[in-house]
């Protein structure tokens, strides 16, 4: 019998997960790597009141890689986010029982991997670090934000320009089971989300940048389906493909997977105009010359669902988003050397 490929799925929230959700149905070694720079939402009290690193992300893919003989009460459970009073309001049950795992054990990093056991999960989930730090971007106006809270979400100030860097604070380490797995990786996922504060914020992670530079494994990145205000105004399929190998010193993908069409309902346009997002045109022919060695691969990637929001949660979420099913079979048919 054929040994497993290894996959390794950087990035964290809901464009994380979709991936998640499909590559557990295949054969595939698993691991992702989580940014853990969240500042928003529940991670806010997480990290303020209580000095713990975020869990939201790391959450997410928990309930994405649970086995399928947990019961889905389980996930549902995890899932939840209370709704009511003030306290609790805006939380998720499956944070609070983190936090409460860690207190009893005396260590959030066992409390990962406890929750991680009961829960069956089929893969590895590894927090690009568990340093304490801050995401600091720097915009072309010369300003700084610090916090990924206010970078995810800025003022109208900041939401008009361009972020040119990006950096932790203090520096942040990678944390060294993210580093082998990437070393040894068959295939490493770029995946789509927030491009600065979901993915961008693990490569400039002391040390996995590198670590992705001397692996061997197939690059694959996924494009985003929407741009995001504030973070992507107005970008293109090769401006979302130009920051990516900015921040990996000129390096581009093997593999670019980009959505072939995307119709919005007049309902959903209505609303992604409110939030001034853009379906993310497809311009990278126009680029071919900075795509040496690149292969593109375009299909309808698009769920035909929408998402909507969970009761309680403040953060702004996307409600198009891509088909887990059909990126895990373009995966495979990649790890295959089928594409």
């Amino acid at each position: 019998m054929a040994t497993p490929k290894k996959v390794v799925v950087i990035g964290g929230g809901t464009g994380t997960y979709t991936i998640l959700l499909g590559l557990k149905k295949f054969k595939f070694n698993i691991s992702v790597i989580v940014s853990m720079t969240d500042s928003g939402g529940s991670n806010r009290v997480i990290r303020d009141e209580f000095g713990l690193l975020p869990t939201s992300d790391i959450r997410q893919a928990m309930v994405a890689l649970a086995s399928e003989d947990v019961d889905d009460l389980y996930r549902k459970l995890f899932t939840y986010r209370y709704h009511q009073g003030t306290g609790l309001n805006g939380m998720t049950f499956g944070n609070l029982f983190m936090l409460a795992l860690t207190d009893i054990l005396g260590s959030q990093k066992i409390a990962l991997k406890e929750t991680c056991r009961l829960l069956g999960v089929k893969g590895k989930i590894l927090p690009v670090t568990y340093d304490n730090s801050q995401l600091l971007a720097r915009y072309d106006n010369g300003k700084q934000v610090l916090g990924e809270h206010f970078i995810d979400e800025p003022t109208e100030e900041f939401a008009q320009h361009k972020i040119i860097e990006l950096e932790t604070i203090p520096l942040a380490t990678a944390n060294p089971e993210a580093v082998t797995a990437l070393l040894e990786a068959d295939i490493i996922v770029f995946a789509p989300g927030d491009l600065y504060t979901s993915l961008l914020s693990n490569i400039i992670v002391k040390g996995i940048r590198e670590a992705i530079l001397k692996s061997k494994g197939k690059k694959i990145y996924i494009v985003n389906l929407m741009t995001k205000h504030g973070q992507t105004n107005h970008f293109k399929a090769s401006d979302f493909c130009s920051e990516l190998s900015k921040f990996l010193k000129g390096h581009n993908p093997d593999f670019i997977l980009i959505n072939e069409s995307l119709k919005l309902s007049k309902q959903i346009a209505k609303r992604y105009e409110e939030e001034q997002s853009e379906v993310v045109v497809d311009d990278l022919d126009e680029h071919w010359e900075n795509l040496a060695g690149t292969k593109i691969i375009r299909k309808d990637f698009t769920a035909k669902e929408v998402y909507e929001k969970a009761k309680g949660d403040k953060l702004v979420r996307s409600l198009v988003r891509h088909d887990s099913k059909t990126l895990a079979n373009t995966i495979h048919l990649i790890s295959t050397g089928k594409i």
